[in-house]
This record gives C-alpha cells, sequence and structure tokens, in this order.
C-alpha cells in the first residue's frame, strides 16, 4: 500500500482494492485497457463508491465496459464491503471519455471525476493498482463479488 492513500478520508481504506480484485476474478486482466476510479462519497463510517473498467471486445473497434459500484462500512467488528459488477455493453474507445463524464454527472451518488488509469493488459500495471489502493493480492478464489 502506498505511503498517502488515494482517499484518505476513507473509513474502509482497501475497498477499492478489493473490488479492482474482484474485477479481476471476472474480466481477464490481459483485455483491461483502462480503469477509473471515481472518489466515493463518504458519511461517518460508510463510503459508496464506482469503479469502472474498459476491456477489449470481440471486435478489435469496441471496448467492452464493465462497471463496480460498491459500498463498505467500518464495523466495530471489521469491515463490511459488498459490490456488484455489471458489463454496460460496447463502445468505440474514442467515446470513453465522454461516457464517463456521463457517469460522474448522472451518479445518483454525486461522484466527482474519475482517475483514469491506463493499463494496457500489463499484469503487472494492474496489480500495483491494486496495490496503490490499499487491495493485497489473495490466492485465487479469495475474493469473490458479493
Amino acid at each position: 500500500m502506498s505511503a498517502a492513500s488515494p482517499f484518505p478520508d476513507s473509513p474502509v481504506p482497501d475497498a477499492v482494492g478489493r473490488v479492482l480484485l474482484g474485477i479481476r476474478e471476472r474480466v481477464d486482466v490481459e483485455s483491461i485497457d483502462r480503469v477509473w476510479v471515481f472518489p466515493p462519497l463518504i458519511r461517518g463510517r460508510r463510503e459508496w463508491g464506482l469503479v469502472a473498467v474498459s476491456a477489449l471486445a470481440l471486435e478489435p473497434t469496441q471496448r467492452t465496459l464493465f462497471t463496480a459500484r460498491y459500498n463498505a462500512e467500518l464495523l466495530a467488528a471489521g469491515t463490511s464491503l459488498d459490490f456488484e459488477i455489471a458489463a454496460q455493453g460496447d463502445v468505440p474507445p474514442d467515446r470513453l471519455p465522454r461516457v464517463m463524464d456521463g457517469v460522474a454527472r448522472r451518479s445518483h451518488l454525486q461522484l466527482g471525476d474519475a482517475r483514469e488509469t491506463e493499463i494496457g493488459g500489463d499484469p503487472e500495471v494492474f496489480s500495483a493498482l491494486v496495490e496503490e489502493y490499499g487491495g493485497v493480492d489473495a490466492p485465487s478464489g479469495q475474493e469473490k463479488e458479493a
């Protein structure tokens, strides 16, 4: 984990990292083109957020967009994390910036602008992103979508 948390006010600082691990269980990392992490909405000991991923599609001129909405809470006995990953459809890569802008504007969570990270299908770049957001690699099958 990096010295400075990307979201210093987060009550569950590893939530995004754990969501990214769940995405890796569903989407082949070598197909992941980009990841967008939206700043979470934080209220006390709870947070809600969104992570979006574009992956290579069957049609080479398209990308499949996946979103993972999550909610996390700091509890007396540890933390709670629930997330859902959904494929949203295919889109040309040049339209993704406009799509991400629309996601931020339309979200009921009132999220700010996303941080975009180019993965380029590189598992090491993806793992570094997981680590930056507090995720810890677990043996395959340990992290599952909720």
